[in-house]
């Protein structure tokens, strides 16, 4: 019996990236006013995120950074 190679289904896809993003839901930001904050990388854990924290920390004294947990509802409902 013959296969259909030639199927391509985007939603499978399309949740893997959404599943994907997902798992890094520990976030570090820099924080630039009580508004604006950039994102700087994301994490699985928060003790990964602690660690690259402490170093972001070390190489830029200055400049303040924050450790948040980005959940995306809409993403994790679909």
């Amino acid at each position: 019996m013959a296969q259909n190679t030639q199927y391509n289904d985007p939603q499978p896809q399309i949740s893997m990236i959404a599943y994907k993003q997902r798992l890094n839901a520990w976030t570090i930001v820099r924080v630039l006013s009580d508004t604006q904050r950039v994102f700087v990388a994301r994490f699985r854990s928060r003790s990964d995120a602690d660690g690259h924290l402490q170093r972001l920390r070390q190489l830029s004294p200055d400049t303040n950074f924050m450790v948040v947990f980005d959940f995306q509802s809409d993403e994790a409902l679909n």
